[in-house]
């Protein structure tokens, strides 16, 4: 049987970065929201194969998902019969949208399903830690206020986003991001007073300094009148808030070499398993 489901794009309504743990990561503060910018992902059996296999064009090198698999295979026991899975590629990589750990939070909801193995919330969202701080997020894409260094997730009220996104123009590394916000001394000693409720992102300045066109897409942006303008993540996408994201899309397009996309919240159910015979 195959299985599929969506693989929705994040942004980070807000970022706040803490001090340095002793295990090397940042403490943060984040809003999540998925939105309607998805990659494709498919998972069904490889007669023949003598092994999992995961094809994703256009994406070269180790592939997160592929250590999804693998990983959950030995967490959990799962000797079935090799899978294929296949990715359709719409989330610029490396842009801070989160693509990569939406793809590995997707194959394990999609191996899941094929296995019939329902693990426990905690072990999954251990599993999923293990793979990267953004992975146990995007196990259940929902607005979320993200914590620890990733670890600690707990759904927060939906609100109503719209907007155009300005991506794939350049990429950026995420440890190289943060490391040179530690090196403008942008870590906050404490997160106990941040204002979830604001668009703000810490590591935006880091992410202007290593990737200029970061820049260029705030003024777009801020120049057609968005009410907010801020990169995702540690970037170098940026995202605009617009109560007509379609027509804006159409305009900034024309100034923009890279992906322009209007976007809206991802709506319940946006990412749920689909199974076809």
């Amino acid at each position: 049987m195959r299985f599929a489901t969506r693989a929705p794009a994040k942004l980070n309504l807000c970022l706040y970065v803490g001090p340095l743990r002793p295990d090397g990561l940042h403490e943060l503060r984040s809003v999540f929201q998925p939105i309607t910018l998805a990659d494709e992902v498919a998972l069904e059996p490889a007669p023949g194969s003598p092994a999992d296999e995961v094809v994703c064009p256009g994406v070269e090198g180790p592939n997160l998902a592929a250590a999804a698999l693998h990983a959950f295979r030995e967490r959990f026991a799962w000797d079935g019969p090799p899978v294929a899975i296949t990715i359709e590629k719409h989330i610029p990589v490396a842009a801070g949208l989160g693509g990569g750990s939406a793809d590995a939070a997707a194959v394990l909801r999609l191996a899941a399903a094929a296995s019939g193995i329902r693990p426990a919330e905690r072990d999954l969202a251990d599993l999923a830690m293990s793979l990267g701080a953004d992975v146990p997020s995007q196990l259940a894409p929902r607005p979320a206020l993200v914590t620890g260094a990733g670890e600690h997730v707990e759904p927060v009220a939906a609100r109503t986003v719209t907007g155009v996104l300005l991506a794939g123009r350049g990429a950026l590394s995420t440890p190289r991001v943060y490391a040179r916000a530690d090196e403008l001394g942008t870590p906050r000693a404490s997160l106990e007073d941040v204002d979830t409720e604001a668009f703000h992102n810490d590591l935006q300045e880091a992410a202007v300094d290593l990737e200029p066109s970061a820049k260029h897409a705030l003024a777009l942006l801020e120049a057609r009148g968005a009410s907010a303008a801020l990169v995702s993540g540690s970037g170098p996408a940026a995202f605009g808030l617009f109560e007509d994201p379609d027509t804006v899309a159409r305009d900034l397009a024309k100034r923009w070499r890279g992906l322009t996309a209007a976007f809206e919240s991802a709506p319940a159910g946006y990412a749920d398993v689909r199974s076809a015979s």
